[in-house]
């Protein structure tokens, strides 16, 4: 019994990550290929990691695979995160048929790189010492 749940675990693992590599080609934006890898590779890599501690039936090794887990689950959206609001900031395009951009408003600049506070500081200085001569 125990062996039909590691077969069926690594085979959904094994489905999930086949659905992010097909993401990855498929996905018409840099946006949509990196959600999709990675709530795909997640769940895929860890329905492996929950047979290989099943299938390892020791406490050592378990703990481990529920900390890598816990971790995996915790840091990957994290990730994803920063990885596309960093793309966004540097400029890369949306897809042409993307109907909302909730971050259009949110930088000055729409879609380019934010000037730094401390360049923004500075250029206000200088423009308030060149007003007074």
């Amino acid at each position: 019994m125990i062996d039909i749940v590691i077969m069926i675990l690594s085979t959904v693992g094994a489905v999930f990550v086949l659905i992010a590599s097909i993401g990855i080609v498929r996905m018409p934006d840099f946006y949509t290929r990196l959600s999709i890898t990675i709530k795909a590779a997640t769940l895929g890599i860890g329905c492996i990691l929950t047979a290989a501690a099943i299938h390892f039936a020791e406490f050592s090794t378990t703990t481990k695979v529920l900390a890598i887990i816990f971790f995996l689950f915790i840091t990957s959206p994290v990730a994803a995160f920063l990885i596309a609001r960093t793309a966004y900031i540097t400029g890369i395009k949306l897809w042409d048929k993307s109907v909302v951009d909730e971050l259009q408003n949110r930088y000055d600049n729409h879609n380019n790189i934010p000037l730094d506070a401390c360049k923004e500081e500075k250029l206000t200085a200088d423009k308030q010492s060149s007003d007074k001569e």
